[in-house]
């Protein structure tokens, strides 16, 4: 309530009113710094490859061994048919939901029932769509009691019950805002951070930074052409008012124009120049940069790095002063951020409902046979989500670090392949068709556990003790 907070404005807005009352000027201006900003799409990029990597894939936890690898089997090829569009595979589309939540808040993915005579593997394909889709400023309340609310409708207990999509993006030239369709919430797939309860619509990456943005880039390119401007003047030839015409002080004859209006006077090397009386000769000293222009860059950048959620050191590639160690810490505190979105957003809003509903197809469609699916349907959609795993900082140190957790009893052998982006079924299966194929050519490698004794714990324990030292 003093004197320096008084031009503080900090209005009273709902989780629902902050967004989206100039949610479509923050989304347009979003894109097109993405578009156009370096290190916005630098810093985009970066977030969708560390949340996505090369696709986060499920691992049915069916007790069952060969239906658990039928199911595998079957995602696996109907992985491939996803797409509504024809473009990416599941886990393509993972990525592009990814970079449409961060760019424009969230992403509206709509879960499309094929026709046999398709000839899909299951007959479901999703159709990603942006947020202009469903109408921000699409407020209504229905006859039935139901209230449309930023283009979702709720029922009287709140929950969602539809979506109102255009049938084209708004940006298109034949666009009709009249035509609306509306599509049961059963059929649509949300994903966005909520960062407020309550809140019904996305808020873009960028818009703690958005004006930094844009300033910044102004700054930054005037500063490159000031610098380009003043490096086109060589000199200046200061002389008095003329009393007569120009003289050439090089032939002593009246100067040239060129076609420009400007005056040619040439050099070559070596030259000796007498200038007329009253002339002389002032060389260019084009300014450089300030002096703190680097410090200045860098506090903008690292600011810009910490609205995006980005370590500095990963936006703009400086590792200068950077220990290991502080890499290290660096790098643990953003991987937990990024867990935090593969599991609230991507997984949870994502992946877990299309495993379901592409489960519930496979069964109806008969693509899978699974006799008592509707009395223990939640037994069967047990799933684990695998993401990629992040590469070890410190390869050997890491490797007798898991290893000893193994042996401990601290973590299972599943985990660590697990914690690695891979399935241990799957290792285990090329394992033994390794182990047979060596056999039955009589090979023997260092790789072949089955060849070597395991060493005690105690032991591994004072060897590691040693290599550390």
């Amino acid at each position: 309530m003093g004197r320096r907070t008084k031009s503080w404005y900090a209005p009273a807005l709902s989780p629902h009113t902050a967004l989206t009352s100039d949610l479509s000027k923050l989304i347009n201006r979003s894109r097109a710094a993405i578009r156009n900003d370096p290190w916005a799409s630098s810093g985009l990029e970066k977030l969708v490859s560390n949340v996505i990597g090369r696709g986060i894939t499920p691992k049915s936890l069916v007790s069952d061994d060969t239906l658990r690898e039928d199911l595998q089997t079957l995602f696996l090829q109907w992985s491939d048919e996803s797409d509504a569009d024809g473009l990416l595979s599941f886990t393509g589309q993972q990525s592009l939901i990814t970079r449409a939540m961060f760019e424009g808040g969230e992403c509206f993915v709509r879960l499309r029932p094929r026709r046999l005579e398709d000839g899909l593997s299951v007959p479901l394909q999703l159709q990603i769509l942006e947020s202009e889709f469903v109408p921000v400023n699409y407020n209504e309340t229905l006859s039935n009691g139901n209230e449309i609310k930023a283009g979702i409708e709720f029922n009287k207990l709140g929950k969602r019950v539809a979506y109102y999509f255009h049938r084209q993006h708004p940006a298109e030239f034949a666009f009709d805002s009249t035509k609306l369709v509306r599509v049961p919430a059963e059929n649509v797939l949300h994903v966005f951070e909520a960062l407020r309860p309550g809140q019904l619509r996305g808020q873009p990456l960028l818009t703690q930074v958005l004006v930094r943005l844009y300033h910044l880039d102004k700054f930054d390119d005037a500063t490159l052409l000031r610098q380009e401007i003043a490096n086109l003047f060589t000199g200046f030839i200061k002389k008095p008012s003329p009393e007569q015409d120009p003289i050439d002080p090089l032939t002593g004859k009246p100067l040239v124009f060129g076609a420009d209006g400007l005056p040619m006077v040439a050099m070559e090397p070596g030259t000796m120049q007498e200038l007329a009386p009253g002339e002389e000769v002032e060389f260019n000293s084009p300014p450089g940069t300030a002096a703190d222009y680097p410090n200045f860059m860098k506090q903008q950048i690292m600011a810009i790095a910490a609205g995006m959620g980005l370590p500095y050191e990963l936006l703009s590639g400086d590792m200068a002063g950077v220990s290991d160690r502080a890499l290290r810490l660096i790098l643990n505190e953003f991987r937990r951020r990024i867990q935090q979105i593969q599991h609230n957003q991507i997984i949870f809003q994502f992946c877990r409902p299309v495993w379901n509903r592409w489960l519930d197809m496979a069964v109806l469609n008969g693509s899978i046979s699974i006799p008592d699916y509707s009395s223990r349907q939640s037994s069967y959609r047990r799933v684990k989500w695998i993401a990629h795993g992040w590469p070890y900082m410190h390869p050997v140190q890491d490797m007798q670090a898991q290893k000893m957790a193994v042996r401990s009893g601290f973590k299972s052998r599943s985990e660590v392949v697990s914690e690695q982006g891979y399935d241990s079924e799957q290792i285990d299966a090329e394992i033994s068709a390794d182990n047979r194929r060596s056999d039955g050519l009589d090979l023997k490698y260092d790789s072949d556990s089955r060849a070597s004794e395991k060493e005690p714990l105690n032991q591994t324990n004072s060897k590691d003790d040693n290599d550390e030292s």
